[in-house]
């Protein structure tokens, strides 16, 4: 196939697709008679959130739609942008003149904010009055669960779109279209390779391809091979990336080194994510969900020390709420595990789902008339407060009992 296509933009931005029917995954909003389909077949396109992880398509899917509507659509990044850039964009979509000349153009602009999350509780509510009546349609997208970090007003004014990780199958047929817009071959096993790696990031699959055949793509036609693949990872000198394969591996190791009870390693591996740019908010989030599942009852003020903890990074901010982490990692990963609670509520969910809503006990109903009364409701004759199917049922079982 000869050397690789040579130009300066991006593969991942050239295989970027133009309609819905060439996107690869997010069938369940993108397919037929799915809701961002229908939004787009319909022209009325509201406010949404576009919540999932790097590299599954959420840019694509704000591009298709401003290609879909007769709107002015205007991208900003969270990460640069301020206030003043939102003023702008809310003049130009009040007083353009193509907007005010062209009947054709509706009203209004389409503003696609990338990382919404970056974007403060101030920068957040002045978008507020332009959603609501319509100046602004916001398509924003994040990484990060919107119910943290975009403030309640706006996420009631909008949808939340979930999107997926893509599964390997997706990632091998981007691969496959990566290494033909690219003019080279691709043996299975390097295709296979890229498609784990990529850990549903299709991104992340493209531009390790596309350095790949930059290295070792040669006139003879000869495919790109695993070894190939495996190399050129090596060859990037491959550090810790917020939205890469590196993050999830290095909280992992985080979560698990506390699980374990080993400071060092728990500290290490704080260190490495701070140093590496990672949102200390998301790591503090991590410890409040650690301090009930796995300290749980051995400690429960453990809860009340990892919540300080995050309202202290909230408030104070780094550097100096590098402090107020190293302190809870260090009172975390020491206390005593116990994650009987935990596992006792999943045991009764797994109840509900499998019963379904049993009868609740007479004696334990609400009666406030007469009738009820002599109906039971309301009346202690047993003991148990269980439904009776399962009145033998024990979820709760503490640890060491």
């Amino acid at each position: 196939m000869g050397n690789p296509i040579q130009t300066s933009q991006p593969l991942a931005e050239r295989l970027r697709p133009h309609t819905l029917d060439e996107m690869v995954g997010q069938a369940h909003l993108v397919g037929e008679g799915k809701p961002l389909r229908l939004a787009l077949q319909g022209g009325r396109v509201p406010s949404m959130i576009l919540w999932g992880p790097p590299g599954v398509g959420k840019t694509t899917v704000a591009r298709l739609i401003a290609g879909h509507v007769n709107k002015p659509f205007y991208a900003l990044s969270a990460v640069s942008a301020g206030k003043n850039d939102l003023r702008a964009v809310v003049e130009d979509a009040k007083s353009a003149p193509s907007l005010l000349d062209d009947p054709d153009i509706e009203p209004g602009a389409i503003l696609f904010l990338d990382e919404i999350h970056r974007f403060n509780k101030a920068q957040q509510d002045f978008l507020l009055p332009y959603v609501e009546d319509g100046t602004i349609t916001l398509i924003g997208a994040t990484t990060e669960n919107p119910s943290f970090e975009v403030i309640s007003a706006l996420l009631s004014r909008v949808q939340v779109f979930t999107l997926r990780s893509l599964s390997e199958d997706d990632l091998r047929q981007i691969v496959v279209r990566g290494a033909e817009e690219l003019s080279v071959s691709l043996s299975d096993e390097a295709a296979e390779f890229l498609s784990q790696y990529a850990n549903g990031d299709a991104r992340a699959a493209l531009t390790l391809l596309e350095n790949t055949a930059k290295l070792y793509a040669s006139d003879n036609d000869a495919p790109i091979t695993l070894e190939n693949v495996k190399d050129a990872l090596q060859s990037r000198h491959l550090r810790y990336d917020k939205t890469g394969e590196e993050h999830y591996n290095t909280i992992s190791a985080f979560i698990k080194s506390m699980r374990a009870s080993d400071v060092d390693a728990a500290l290490y591996y704080l260190a490495r994510m701070l140093d590496a740019g990672e949102d200390p908010k998301f790591i503090a989030r991590r410890m409040v969900i650690f301090a009930s599942e796995d300290i749980g009852m051995a400690l429960p003020t453990a809860l009340v020390v990892a919540n300080e903890v995050f309202r202290a990074v909230e408030t104070i901010g780094l550097p100096e709420a590098q402090y107020n982490l190293a302190h809870g990692v260090t009172y975390l990963a020491s206390a005593q595990k116990d994650r009987s609670a935990g596992d006792a509520y999943w045991a009764a969910v797994d109840d509900v789902k499998r019963h379904g809503n049993l009868p609740v006990p007479m004696h334990l109903r609400n009666a406030p008339t007469k009738l009820m009364k002599e109906m039971g409701y309301g009346k202690r004759e047993q003991q148990g407060n269980l439904p009776e199917k399962l009145s033998k049922r024990r979820y709760y079982r503490p640890k060491g009992k």
